[in-house]
């Protein structure tokens, strides 16, 4: 399956370099909403509440309102993913708060699925260098997407898997790296990071794992027509 991405910053879809440097801006969402109208789902990012600069509240909730949204950022408790999926997301992500330094926060999660149901959560696993970073990725913790993905299972329906060292450069991802957490759980798997070409989307479709895709449908790189065209072997 393949997932557009809407990363919001400052009221505006924007796409950054490794989550630092901002690359483009799009204050059009009526008209991305219409292009992304023919994938199964849309991932909205808040990235104003993941860096605890703010919100974008409002237009979190008008694109979960018009789209079938799995939508994140900045959720810290569960409180909060409630509202999320009561603003009309259909699953809610969640990373920072889903870890310690130790490793799994365990009663955050088991609230969480308490909350919202273990089915409509995805954890992030967004990884540089090898470990898991946090706080809108300017942290990193001591822990390993490989290590983790299995004990997360009875508290998550899905994860998501940035590798954050080639993100928005549309240089390539790490298919190996994907592979090895593809025979680490048997929870379902989202690739975002580095994603340009139609081969690394077959490739992953081909170990059973999704792409979303942002900096390279932002540019053009990759067409929305060739992407529709696309009819994945893995199931949503």
């Amino acid at each position: 399956m393949i997932i557009p991405c809407i990363d919001l910053m400052g009221g505006k879809a924007v796409q950054l370099v490794r989550g630092r440097d901002k690359a483009l801006e799009r204050d059009d969402l009526p008209a991305l909403l219409r292009d992304f109208a023919a994938f199964p789902e849309i991932q909205v990012i808040d990235l104003d509440a993941a860096m605890g600069s703010g919100n974008n509240d409002a237009m979190v909730r008008r694109l979960c309102g018009q789209a079938a949204c799995r939508a994140g950022g900045g959720i810290r408790t569960a409180a909060r993913a409630v509202e999320i999926m009561q603003a009309g997301a259909r699953k809610v992500i969640v990373g920072t708060s889903a870890f310690q330094p130790s490793g799994l926060n365990l009663p955050f999660l088991e609230e969480l699925r308490e909350a919202v149901g273990a089915a409509r959560v995805i954890v992030a696993l967004d990884s540089r260098e090898g470990h898991i970073v946090v706080k809108g990725w300017r942290e990193q913790t001591a822990l390993s997407a490989e290590d983790v993905a299995k004990q997360l299972e009875p508290y998550c329906g899905e994860l998501l898997c940035t590798f954050v060292d080639n993100e928005g450069t549309m240089t390539g991802t790490d298919l190996d790296w994907f592979g090895r957490l593809r025979r680490a759980t048997a929870l379902p798997i989202t690739a975002a990071g580095g994603i340009h070409t139609m081969d690394e989307i077959r490739a992953l479709d081909e170990i059973g794992v999704h792409a979303a895709l942002g900096m390279a449908l932002y540019t053009g790189r990759l067409s929305l027509e060739e992407l529709r065209a696309f009819r994945p072997r893995t199931p949503l």
